[in-house]
């Protein structure tokens, strides 16, 4: 059976230009590691460092390579379960320096508002690359039901 060339899909792009300091394998452009893209807000597709556009949103396409990052559907799980891991730290920590050094509520709120406010923003921009570029790396898509016929 001869297939059509005009009927292959026109998403697909050509493999990426590395980004620089992007490893290689064979003229393949690997992907970074987790943590890497993570931590540093890599394209998971060609390791370039253009995921975010701005604080905290991602942009819609990684410049470098062309990646759609609209495709993919982080949405709320990393600030939930950040809220209830950096809320418990705050409390603890809060709590301690209370019972050991007893300071006016003023010196609280000058420590433990910008410390919240540095640790939601820092561990959510890094929670939601590490979300974005597991779901690329294992191909997550939403979850769709087979017709039984």
């Amino acid at each position: 059976m001869t297939r059509d060339p005009a009927a292959a899909p026109a998403a697909v792009a050509p493999d990426p230009e590395p980004a620089p300091g992007a490893e290689t394998l064979a003229g393949a452009v690997v992907s970074p590691p987790l943590a890497m893209a993570a931590l540093r807000g890599l394209c998971p597709r060609c390791g370039a460092p253009t995921l975010f556009h701005g604080l905290l949103a991602f942009a819609p396409r990684c410049r470098a390579c062309g990646l759609d990052l609209t495709q993919f559907n982080v949405g709320d799980g990393p600030a939930a379960f950040l809220t209830l891991i950096l809320g418990a730290v705050v409390v603890i920590l809060a709590i301690w320096l209370e019972l050991a050094v007893g300071p006016p509520l003023w010196v609280h709120m000058l420590i433990w508002i910008p410390v919240t406010a540095a640790g939601v923003i820092g561990s959510l921009r890094l929670a939601k690359a590490a979300m974005l570029a597991a779901e690329y790396r294992n191909a997550a898509r939403e979850g769709r039901i087979r017709d039984a016929a």
